[in-house]
């Protein structure tokens, strides 16, 4: 089991500011998570890993975790890590942003086979617009997606557009977690 509570004080010690800030989505906010202040750290990389792991469950492991370059990639790198330490095997994948321009020109790179079922794995979901691309990008390769996995879920529309495509998000903390209340929708 990972601990839910030293992965809080690590995101408020590191990767919460608080400002004025204009995030990706193009969203105003008083506050930025910048997650990779979290999963580049090496205390942050073990407590994301073993989150995730914990999430997915050892009985219903999936074939592989990746997602949107460059979020998702130290994630990926931690919980493929990890999940060698535990015995349980995954492979991981990274989404490219644009296909290779030679080679094989593709978006997924990895050691992944169509027909995989897979988890995309984000460290901030605001309106989950970044990872929606790359399931598409997922599924047009051919694998399945079962369902996504943030480390912090800004609470502002992404699980509702994650299930509106029938997915599910889960995530190991929500801006709650750090006693902010997502605006209204």
């Amino acid at each position: 089991m990972y601990d839910k509570q030293a992965l809080i004080a690590l995101v408020r010690e590191k990767a919460l500011k608080f400002g004025d800030f204009t995030l990706v989505s193009g969203k105003k906010s008083t506050y930025y998570l910048d997650g990779k202040q979290v999963t580049l750290d090496p205390a942050g990389a073990r407590l994301v890993a073993e989150g995730i792991l914990d999430l997915l469950g050892a009985d219903s492991m999936p074939s592989a975790v990746g997602g949107m370059s460059i979020g998702a990639d130290p994630i990926t790198a931690a919980v493929v890590t990890m999940s060698a330490v535990r015995e349980t095997p995954l492979v991981g994948f990274m989404v490219r942003k644009q296909a290779k321009g030679h080679g094989t020109e593709q978006y997924i790179e990895g050691p992944v086979r169509p027909g995989d079922e897979v988890v995309v794995v984000e460290d901030v979901v605001t309106t989950g617009a970044s990872s929606l691309t790359a399931i598409e990008r997922i599924e047009a390769f051919g694998m399945k997606v079962r369902g996504v996995i943030a480390v912090v879920d800004r609470m502002e529309g992404g699980r509702e557009a994650f299930a509106a495509a029938g997915y599910e998000l889960k995530s190991l903390l929500t801006i709650r977690d750090f006693g902010i209340e997502p605006p209204p929708s």
